[in-house]
């Protein structure tokens, strides 16, 4: 218990011994000591009554295996998590693991009714479930934007991430392990924490006391500004240990305006690959300048290639940032939209320049499929997917195929699919052994089958087949 609460302790402790440090010198001072500690109390107090209303509880339902074996049955199973508004609107911000696989998703909002004389009761009324709808979900950031049909909604608004630094008083609302709208306090363990080697995905770290159930709630400052969306913890006992990770709200903010905006995510590149400049690299180079960033291919009549970018280049600072390895420089362009433009400060030879590149999308981009269909026309309503036929177009977006034909996954509309049963970009080819050819077969086919009908079906998948079974709903 001590060490989960280690930063309200230690705080409380550094403002009582700068506040007391004088206490025998006479009353006064003693005086003033408490008169600070109120201060930062009814500061604390006020902050998280701002904060409150615009967080709230996420229940999703859905249908999980109960048992083992040949006794397993689907079972009803229901979850809950956290969100933050960020929108008056409705749109909400919470984790894509706390809706994900959900059949049915609900947000219960802070209780709004009108104020009432006299002392309130420390028993506030639970707040209004209403339905929500899944906006977009983006898993490698593990992300999702929710959206309930109210207007003048609480809400928040992000805060500048980059800005935030170590030893930082924060935080953190949620509703841990099913306690609503609860609040607690820490500081800022690490600004950019990378879990995986190369992994350009970072993290807030901090050890504000994070739980089960905290999951897509914010983590905010002490001026208010949401800083991270929390979103795992490290424990050997499922509890908190201190050590809690938040997605940072630059990040967010990337991932929320797009899958508001189109529902997915469409991810950058400038077309062109980078290398840390090691100390042997240096030397064999010619290289005066260690630990910067080295261009190791451009790709030919992309963004960098246009612009100028060339082979050999030493980029130094990246909008105005210095970028000392490879890594850094991937990390930075992670969370710039297609469209925005970076400039990068580079060296060719003994010459410095600026150049100006656009933010491309990523050819391989299985999820620009998505812009590709309307539920109209391309919905398999009992297989929850959005499919095009495999064309000539379709085709080479689609390097590698084995089979020239079949229907193609542009997005799923459900999301009762364990794993990665189906996944934009796959090509389905049969469907219990009856050829595809095109959506039109593909429908054709569901339309004979029965609810709780066993279904495989074989997909193709970056070249290689797969079989995906599952029992028809």
């Amino acid at each position: 218990m001590l060490g989960r609460n280690r930063s309200a302790i230690l705080l409380l402790a550094l403002v009582t011994t700068l506040s007391l440090s004088g206490a025998a010198h006479g009353q006064a001072r003693s005086n003033k000591a408490l008169l600070t500690l109120t201060k930062l109390s009814e500061e604390f107090e006020g902050l998280t009554k701002r904060i409150s209303p615009a967080v709230v509880r996420i229940i999703a339902t859905g249908y999980s295996p109960t048992g083992a074996g040949a006794t397993a049955l689907l079972g009803k199973q229901r979850s809950t998590g956290s969100g933050v508004v960020l929108d008056p609107n409705g749109f909400i911000v919470t984790n894509a693991h706390v809706v994900e696989g959900a059949r049915r998703t609900q947000v219960v909002l802070t209780h709004r009714g009108p104020a009432r004389s006299g002392k309130p009761s420390i028993l506030t009324p639970r707040g209004r479930i209403v339905g929500a709808q899944i906006v977009g979900i983006d898993r490698e950031t593990d992300l999702a934007v929710l959206r309930v049909q109210e207007t003048n909604v609480p809400f928040l608004s992000l805060g500048d991430s980059d800005e935030i630094k170590k030893g930082q008083v924060v935080l953190a609302f949620g509703s841990p392990l099913g306690l609503e709208n609860s609040v607690s306090m820490g500081v800022v363990s690490a600004v950019a924490r990378q879990l995986r080697p190369e992994d350009p995905m970072i993290y807030v770290q901090t050890d504000a006391p994070i739980n089960p159930g905290n999951s897509g709630g914010p983590l905010v400052d002490t001026k208010g500004h949401v800083v991270g969306i929390n979103t795992l913890i490290f424990s050997q006992s499922g509890g908190s240990e201190g050590i809690g990770f938040s997605a940072p709200s630059n990040i967010v903010k990337n991932i929320y305006q797009q899958l508001k905006e189109y529902g997915r995510v469409r991810r950058g590149q400038i077309g062109a690959d980078l290398q840390t400049v090691t100390p042997l690299m240096a030397e064999a180079l010619g290289l005066q300048s260690q630990g910067r960033v080295i261009v190791s291919n451009v790709e030919p009549h992309g963004a960098a290639d246009n612009a100028g970018l060339r082979v050999g280049d030493v980029i130094h600072a990246l909008d105005g940032k210095n970028m000392e390895n490879g890594r850094q420089f991937e990390v930075n362009l992670y969370r710039r939209a297609v469209g925005d433009y970076v400039l990068l400060e580079i060296q060719r030879g003994t010459v410095q320049k600026t150049i100006k590149i656009e933010v491309t999308e990523r050819p391989d981009d299985p999820g620009r499929f998505s812009e590709m269909v309307t539920p109209e026309r391309n919905l398999v309503p009992r297989l929850g997917l959005l499919c095009l036929d495999l064309d000539d177009t379709i085709r080479r977006m689609l390097p590698r195929l084995r089979i020239k034909s079949g229907a193609v996954i542009a997005n799923r509309t459900n999301l009762f699919y364990e794993g990665d049963q189906f996944q934009p970009g796959d090509v389905i080819h049969s469907l219990n052994n009856q050829a595809v050819t095109s959506v039109a077969d593909l429908k054709d086919i569901v339309s004979g089958l029965r609810t709780y009908d066993a279904v495989v079906a074989q997909i193709e998948r970056l070249g290689e087949f797969m079989y995906v079974s599952f029992e028809l709903e």
